[in-house]
């Protein structure tokens, strides 16, 4: 990452403020359709403010044990991070990783420009907001460019709010207890997936990266293989 580009990073974090969160966390058990409200004064413009609206599709959290989580993270990284997963994978029966993700819905974003003071807009945007019915609305104050990073921000302070309860909600299920070493909630997830790749083919090379992420193909191969075989 160039200079600049650092810059205009670090300067979208330092200066994006979530105003109004969600009233509710992200499912446990299914995805999450977060709408935005993004305001943010226009680069060299007075007083010329852009609202953006569009929508975040995060989906549903899954679980990830310790092992398949170091997979994921520690390239680049020095001996000390894989000291401490080792600890982790020592203490897994301890540890509760979730892992989210998100997707931009593009198909519903719009955005438009208003004359006004920039605190002006900001608070009748989050009246609107508090007035209305949808439980996962967020507005957020943010920059012109680089105005996705704030909304990077906005879903992780929603994560942090969520996984708590996201947990909970798992742990009432039983989904982090151990079979065969690996929580249930991963067993339930790849049985999910080969029941997926059986109707569609095409989704037995997704099915492969699953196992592969969880580093489970080889417990698996021989149900793997069979699948694809009965494919023909």
């Amino acid at each position: 990452m160039d200079e600049k580009k650092s810059f205009d990073f670090w300067y979208a974090v330092n200066n994006t403020e979530i105003v109004l969160m969600p009233n509710q966390h992200l499912e446990t058990f299914g995805a999450t359709v977060l709408n935005y409200r993004l305001v943010s004064e226009m680069m060299d413009s007075v007083n010329q403010i852009r609202v953006r609206e569009g929508r975040i599709q995060a989906h549903q959290p899954h679980i990830i044990t310790p092992e398949a989580y170091s997979e994921t993270i520690l390239e680049g990284f020095g001996e000390q991070a894989g000291q401490y997963v080792d600890w982790l994978k020592e203490h897994e029966s301890d540890i509760r990783i979730l892992q989210y993700g998100y997707t931009l819905k593009q198909e519903a974003f719009s955005e438009h420009v208003i004359t006004d003071d920039l605190k002006n807009v900001v608070e009748r945007i989050k009246g609107e907001v508090e007035n209305g019915s949808d439980p996962h609305t967020a507005v957020v104050q943010g920059v012109d460019d680089p105005w996705d990073v704030c909304l990077v921000k906005l879903f992780w302070e929603v994560i942090r709010l969520s996984a708590a309860p996201n947990i909970r909600e798992l742990q009432k299920r039983r989904m982090f207890e151990n079979e065969n070493g690996v929580p249930r909630g991963v067993r339930n997830e790849i049985d999910a997936a080969f029941a997926a790749a059986s109707r569609d083919p095409s989704q037995i090379e997704a099915l492969a990266n699953k196992l592969q992420r969880y580093n489970l193909f080889d417990e698996y191969q021989d149900r793997f293989f069979s699948l694809v075989k009965g494919r023909g």
